[in-house]
């Protein structure tokens, strides 16, 4: 799991377009804290730093611990709006995190030991489907990264989630498919020569 970030907060007592809007003018950014059995909490914060902690590049994968009045709120990012022509975030969804409650997230995947992969070495390319998984995770143990062995995979061989093995107490969220992950294509300059031969051949 990427380091747990901090936010700091204020509480919000108006909700709607015109209250958002005078938030957003005053350089903060409106947002709501849900779940966990609690009402909504409506809170606003600063727009620079929730910038930055976009930028971070794993806002959606960390604990964001929201710090308001006094408090501490554990909670895991769910949702950001962006203006559609300033890209500027406009809203946040987060997800109060309670207890040993589950959590659907988005993990990014890696790639390990390809110098130990036969098609990769004979100069296929590793053609990735998915770069992310969604997984379901226990909150307090939600992985960084997961890690994918392309150990013995040659040209044309893919790689499934049935064949990734997952951190304890994590599942995929789609489980009606083996779906795929990676594929090992040959590379079109292989494809090309092996085309200017035939050709050749005819030819003569």
């Amino acid at each position: 799991m990427s380091e747990a970030l901090n936010l700091p907060a204020e509480a919000r007592e108006r909700a709607g377009k015109g209250a958002s809007r005078a938030i957003r003018r005053e350089g903060r950014t409106p947002a709501v804290i849900y779940g966990g059995k609690e009402e909504p909490t409506m809170i606003h914060v600063e727009l620079k730093e929730l910038v930055r902690q976009l930028n971070t590049g794993h806002f959606m994968n960390s604990i964001v611990n929201i710090e308001i009045g006094g408090k501490t709120i554990r909670t895991l990012p769910k949702d950001v709006a962006f203006h559609p022509v300033t890209d500027r975030p406009i809203h946040v969804d987060f997800l109060r995190m309670t207890g040993d409650s589950m959590v659907e997230v988005q993990v990014p995947v890696v790639f390990v030991n390809e110098e130990a992969s036969p098609g990769l070495k004979k100069g296929a390319v590793l053609n990735v489907v998915r770069h992310e998984l969604e997984l379901i995770c226990p909150n307090a143990d939600i992985p960084e990264e997961i890690q994918i062995d392309v150990t013995g995979k040659e040209i044309g061989d893919s790689i499934h989630i049935s064949e990734v093995t997952l951190p304890k107490g994590v599942k995929s969220a789609i489980t009606d498919r083996d779906f795929t992950i990676a594929t090992l294509v040959a590379p079109s300059a292989l494809k090309s020569t092996g085309s200017e031969a035939a050709e050749g051949e005819t030819a003569e």
